[in-house]
């Protein structure tokens, strides 16, 4: 329905969708048919970038990914058109046009400079191209300079509007594309945009790369520098400190303290040993041999013991002096006299009654002499493992100095073979040319096909589309009521009939008697068909008030047109103007007969009409009430209803609720006359529930209808 609807918009204004892209068509056919050919040249430089075969000897095995390679191809697009390789190109096209055959019709501008100014002109510029400088626009000479290059469109940005750069088809080439109206032109501009941009990408990667190396250079120095002056204070430190090899010092004294350690605990386990071999041989001697057998050799003993000492001064000495071979001489010695005076102990009592345990006193003797060894060279392997511990502690001092000193050593020279590696392969890339370079040259070509045709019927279909959008957004944004149906539907009432739009609206009796003109025949024709809807909804009775919503409806039209269609039928009808306010009935019927008097009793009886009569009003802005009250208004309206078969009452719009209720209460069925092209707003909104709620409402009638479709239903 709704696209029936947009048809339907689409047929009212058809001359306007046709009548619009003609014009359009007209319009640019004119604009563009005195237009010049267009000329198209096409260049291509090479990037280096993915091409193996440019790749150079110092580049990375890695390949670069996709995206790094469409962000370099990008980044070089970009430098391509930067102003400053634009404004190159512009003053080689003007100087081009000062010192040779001009590409172009001079300009105005370019006209009136005088042989004087064309060389100041043409020095200005070779100046400027020579030192890549743009334009002082500060300056007022330069500044008439822009004017000229705009004026003949040779600036950077009249250049840059023509000219296209991509990359084609991810290769490893950049392609440029511009349009003018001379294939000379088009083709110097290319050529000259690839000198220039290669010469300026030259210059800034080399200026880049001299950077680089000269801060490579200086920081390699730095590195160096503080490479060998960690080295040197390294060298001062085991120099002052007396360090010849730290590790193997290291080495030989843990060695060393192990030796001792294995030593001190075998002394260890000899005393342990001997001391339980010595209780057990006491255990098997009692007292009384204890006693003989020391006061027998009390002076031997005595001998014995002072070797001991002796021999436990030369255990000491022999451990403190690192086992000296000497001393070890004097202890095999001692021991020798050590043996004989025991064997001289056990000899001098052989005939001793005891003599069966002198084995045992023997042994006894000589573990004693083990023992003191034994717990002697103990003190003596610990006084030497504390000497070495200490010997030892000191070189720990000397390990971390001398570890940090070798830690920054090793960090130096790692970063300053880093630095060195890059300062090389950037002097290295210094070196090299670069990869860069135009592969095809830009060469006049044919004229391109001419777009006037087709910019002129792109511009006929898009004038005819925006028209289909504009139509479409008033459909869209239209929420008049323009059918019975669409009334029937946004209000839930039912809806009678409708009236046309008339646009001849002196109606009088021979319009609906004998219409002629085909509005006048469909007026007639609907009117009986809204007749033929009143009379089942007024149900036999004979009161009927019609009104509005809002003023200037057509409630009055209705009114006067149904009074006319009950006539036809040999109706009697009485027409009452009830709008005080505006009693246009009164005026249109020429009325003699008036409600006041009637109501005042003053007129006792109606004169007559042609075809119904009509009881007009004086138009003073009372209310029905305000003449008298409800009792003898009713009693009244009641008495001059009497003689006829119906009684149609127009009363005041629905926006003056009060006085329309007063007619309200005096008739039996309740017609509101609402206007087609009108929207709902919220005051209507609100009578209209005011209606819903109102049990003598009958219904619509729908009036002004301007709907092609339906006229032709009723035709």
């Amino acid at each position: 329905m709704e696209l029936k609807n947009y048809i339907k918009i689409l047929l009212k204004h058809k001359y306007t969708l046709i009548g619009v892209p003609l014009i359009a068509l007209m319009t640019t056919y004119f604009l563009t048919r005195k237009s010049s050919e267009t000329y198209n040249s096409k260049a291509r430089m090479a990037t280096g970038l993915v091409d193996q075969s440019q790749q150079k000897i110092i580049d990375n095995q890695t390949e670069p990914q996709e995206s790094q390679i469409n962000l370099q191809f990008s980044n070089l697009i970009q430098m391509l058109q930067l102003k400053k390789v634009m404004d190159q190109v512009s003053y080689k096209l003007i100087l081009h046009d000062l010192k040779d055959t001009p590409f172009h019709k001079p300009s105005r501008l370019l006209n009136d400079l005088n042989k004087d100014a064309r060389n100041h002109a043409a020095e200005v510029f070779t100046k400027l191209y020579n030192e890549r400088k743009p334009l002082d626009l500060s300056d007022p000479d330069q500044e008439g300079l822009r004017k000229v290059l705009i004026s003949l469109k040779y600036d950077d940005e009249s250049i840059s509007k023509k000219l296209m750069a991509y990359r084609a088809n991810n290769s490893d080439f950049i392609d440029l594309e511009f349009e003018a109206d001379s294939p000379t032109y088009t083709a110097f501009v290319l050529n000259t945009l690839c000198t220039e941009f290669i010469s300026y990408y030259t210059s800034v990667t080399k200026e880049n790369q001299l950077k680089a190396v000269n801060f490579l250079d200086s920081l390699l120095k730095r590195k160096k520098e503080n490479m060998d002056l960690l080295m040197q204070d390294l060298k001062n430190y085991k120099i002052n400190n007396r360090v010849l090899n730290l590790n193997e010092q290291a080495k030989s004294l843990y060695a060393q303290i192990a030796d001792f350690e294995a030593k001190k605990e075998a002394a260890e386990k000899d005393v342990i040993a001997y001391s339980g071999a010595i209780k057990s041989i006491d255990d098997k001697f009692n007292p009384q041999d204890r006693q003989y057998l020391e006061s027998a050799i009390a002076k031997v003993n005595q001998e014995i013991v002072n070797t001991k000492e002796i021999l436990k001064d030369l255990n000491e000495q022999y451990v403190l002096n690192n086992y000296d071979p000497k001393i070890r001489v004097r202890i095999d010695s001692a021991q020798a006299v050590l043996e004989k005076q025991i064997n001289e102990s056990a000899d001098k009592y052989i005939v001793n009654p005891l003599a069966t345990k002198e084995n045992l006193v023997h042994q006894k003797i000589q573990l004693e002499v083990q023992l003191d060894i034994a717990k002697n060279s103990i003190n003596s392997l610990r006084q030497q493992l504390v000497t070495l511990n200490k010997r030892f502690d000191m070189l720990v001092p000397h390990e971390a100095v001398i570890q940090a000193y070798e830690g920054a050593i090793d960090i130096s020279s790692k970063e300053y073979i880093e630095i060195l590696k890059k300062f090389n392969q950037t002097s290295m890339e210094s070196s090299l040319s670069v990869q860069l370079k135009q592969v095809q040259q830009a060469m006049p070509g044919p004229p391109m096909p001419s777009k006037k045709m087709l910019l002129v019927i792109v511009s006929g279909v898009a004038s005819f589309v925006l028209c289909l959008i504009a139509l479409f957004v008033v459909f869209y944004l239209d929420d008049t009521l323009k059918t019975p149906k669409e009334l029937a539907n946004k209000t839930q009432l039912p809806v009678l009939g409708y009236l046309p739009m008339l646009k001849d609206t002196d109606i009088d009796q021979t319009t609906f008697s004998e219409p002629k003109k085909k509005e006048h025949i469909l007026l007639k024709n609907l009117l009986n068909d809204l007749r033929f809807e009143v009379d089942i909804e007024m149900k036999g009775m004979r009161k009927m008030v019609i009104s509005s919503l809002n003023n200037s409806q057509g409630k009055s039209f209705t009114a006067i047109s149904l009074a006319y269609a009950y006539a036809a039928i040999k109706k009697k009808v009485l027409l009452i103007d009830g709008n005080f306010d505006n009693p246009s009935i009164t005026q249109a019927t020429e009325a003699i007969n008036f409600l006041e008097d009637t109501i005042s009793r003053q007129a006792i009886a109606i004169q007559h009409g042609e075809q119904f009569d009509v009881l007009g009003n004086k138009g003073n802005g009372n209310s029905l009430f305000e003449l008298a009250n409800k009792e003898t208004v009713t009693e009244q309206i009641n008495t001059i209803s009497q003689p006829y078969d119906i009684v149609i009452i127009e009363a005041p719009a629905l926006t003056k609720l009060n006085k329309a209720k007063e007619w309200m209460l005096m008739a039996d069925k309740l017609f509101c006359v609402f206007e087609a092209n009108c929207s709902v707003n919220n005051e209507r909104a609100m009578n209209i529930e005011y209606l819903k709620h109102n049990f003598s409402f009958a219904g619509w009638i729908l009036n002004k209808v301007t709907d092609n479709r339906l006229k032709k239903q009723k035709k």
